[in-house]
């Protein structure tokens, strides 16, 4: 049930009293005013009747009774009110009305016995009269000459008119009341508003306090106790003001740092519902950060292990740490960190899950260790034949001159081996340490002086094997690039396009500007790599067929510093091959500025 309005309260309160007062003062105002017309009315008659008691003494004392009653009824004519005389025994004298002889006996009457019986001679009373049957407001005066008592005379006037004048002045008394009063429920509503108007504006104030308005401030009343209030609802609504500010400010400041983290983390309810996410976590978890919170954690994420992880904690209320597999876009390695979460007050209220994305990491660390393998793998073989031809030597072959002499040359070709891997290792790390953690060195140098260099370096091996090298450069091609590795990235590519090339084959070197970059391809017609092998050509040490390769003379390294040093240039590496028909290694540079 709604409540009323505060005016509908205070202001019948006011009308009411008023109205009472009204009530109080008007009637007691109309019992005054009839009280004194009664009285004045009751004077006059006294004094009528003495008057005519003057008029008329004479002739009681002389007892002419006929005189008196033709002066009697020639007085009431001109006093227009009924005059009655009555000798000491009550008998009726005279009337100017009736006939005296007609009337009876009058000494028992309340004014006549009241006059007798007073010394100031006078009485009266109000009663219905028999003779001229009305009600009359009566008033006698007793006649004494001197100590005797000759008679009494009475004034009388009908009490209908007494009445009619009573209640016209009460009419207008009632009137003046009506009149007051509805001047007092004005007033008093106007001040029933003057009184609620500081305490709506104060509700008002409220309102629009609880709608978030705290900018606005209450108009301060000139009542102390209302601008006390006033002021404290505006205090109040400035200090929130402020702690809102401040809230907000330290959720956006703790919502940027979630968002700038890499890490993912989530923080679900003791009923296993999404709190919130940040970006990072919803990126691997595969979802919307915004329409996660409040739905179930199996809801959001389809993954038994991150589940049980959960539930883990929350019924152990232990941290725990977990390495899990997640799938969403391809098998990520994701070291979890689960703990309790709590609130304000210390109360566990949930978990909060940390996901640190290591998959990089795992992988940097798997080719590390395929890396030191093959490495030492790489330098064992050499090591091995050497120590093994020395060990021969050192037993009697060297005796055997041509058997020294093959055992020496076996040493040095294995010497040479280990030197190329070392050479290379070197500056596979001198390359990627320049461009980790030092400006590229580059300079404006022509793209095709660099490939007619790296086809003078391998132009011996190509015709040892009869293999032709093609180059196509427009000679007005330049770029910014560094010559020397650029030189040992394209050396790197035409010797393995060499090797793998049968005789009478072509390896064809060309540049090409294109609208996005320079490109410079190195194609053979060789067997081609198969599709499984082509992601990882790159790196080091691999090799599709390791026989073949170490026959072949080859490092494993070569690939690896080719990627490498397009990356130093800003650019990028890669291939594409078929089987039977060859491939085709490709340099993407950024596209210069301008051509010389």
């Amino acid at each position: 049930m709604r409540s009323p309005r505060l005016i509908w309260l205070v202001f019948p309160s006011f009308l009411l009293v008023t109205i009472a007062s009204v009530a109080v003062v008007s009637y007691h105002a109309a019992r005054t005013m009839r009280d004194f017309f009664y009285k004045r009315t009751e004077a006059e008659l006294i004094d009528r009747a003495k008057l005519a008691a003057a008029d008329l003494k004479e002739m009681l004392v002389a007892g002419d009774t006929a005189q008196i009653d033709s002066q009697c009824k020639l007085l009431g004519r001109e006093s227009h009110m009924r005059l009655t005389v009555v000798a000491p025994d009550g008998v009726v004298l005279g009337d100017s009305e009736e006939s005296p002889t007609a009337m009876e006996n009058h000494l028992s009457r309340p004014e006549i016995a009241a006059a007798a019986g007073n010394p100031d001679g006078v009485g009266s009373s109000r009663r219905f009269s028999n003779t001229v049957k009305a009600e009359l407001f009566y008033a006698a005066a007793a006649i004494r000459d001197g100590q005797r008592l000759v008679g009494f005379v009475r004034a009388a006037l009908p009490a209908d008119a007494i009445d009619a004048e009573t209640r016209g002045l009460l009419q207008r008394i009632g009137m003046f009341a009506a009149l007051v009063g509805i001047v007092a429920a004005a007033v008093s509503l106007w001040l029933s508003y003057r009184l609620i108007r500081p305490l709506e504006e104060l509700r008002q104030g409220a309102e629009r306090f609880s709608r978030g308005d705290l900018t606005y401030r209450v108009r301060v009343g000139n009542a102390a106790e209302i601008a006390a209030v006033a002021d404290a609802l505006n205090q109040m609504a400035a200090a929130l003001d402020q702690r809102i500010a401040e809230l907000i400010q330290q959720r956006n400041e703790g919502q940027a740092v979630l968002s700038s983290m890499v890490e993912g983390v989530i923080a679900v309810d003791s009923h296993q519902r999404v709190i919130s996410m940040n970006h990072a976590c919803a990126r691997l978890l595969g979802t919307d950060a915004g329409r996660a919170a409040g739905r179930q954690l199996q809801e959001v994420v389809r993954n038994p292990d991150l589940q049980q992880l959960v539930s883990g904690v929350l019924v152990g209320q232990e941290s725990i740490s977990q390495e899990i597999v997640l799938h969403h876009q391809g098998e990520r390695q994701i070291e979890a960190h689960a703990s309790v979460l709590r609130d304000a007050a210390d109360r566990e209220i949930g978990v909060l899950l940390v996901l640190h994305d290591v998959t990089r990491l795992r992988k940097l660390e798997n080719m590390r260790r395929d890396f030191v393998a093959n490495v030492s793998h790489e330098l064992r073989t050499p090591i091995t034949s050497i120590k093994g031809f020395v060990e021969t030597l050192l037993d009697g072959a060297v005796e055997n001159p041509d058997d020294a002499k093959r055992f020496l040359q076996i040493v040095a070709a294995q010497t040479d081996r280990l030197e190329a891997i070392i050479e290379d290792l070197l500056l596979l790390s001198r390359v990627e340490q320049e461009h980790e953690h030092a400006e590229p060195t580059l300079e404006t140098g022509q793209i095709q002086a660099v490939i007619q260099a790296a086809i003078s370096v391998c132009q011996l091996k190509a015709d040892e094997k009869h293999v032709r090298l093609e180059a196509q450069c427009d000679p007005s091609l330049y770029a910014q690039i560094n010559p020397t590795l650029l030189e040992q990235a394209l050396v790197n590519l035409i010797d393995n396009a060499i090797k793998h090339s049968g005789e009478q084959q072509t390896v064809r070197i060309e540049a090409e500007l294109t609208p996005d970059e320079l490109q410079i391809r190195v194609r053979d017609q060789g067997c081609g790599i198969p599709r499984e092998h082509l992601p990882r050509i790159f790196e080091r040490f691999y090799r599709v067929d390791k026989a073949r390769s170490r026959s072949l003379g080859g490092t494993g390294l070569g690939l690896a510093i080719v990627k490498h040093i397009a990356q130093y240039h800003r650019g990028r590496a890669t291939v594409e091959s078929t089987l039977g028909k060859g491939s085709t290694f490709c340099l993407h540079l950024p596209r210069p500025d301008s051509a010389g």
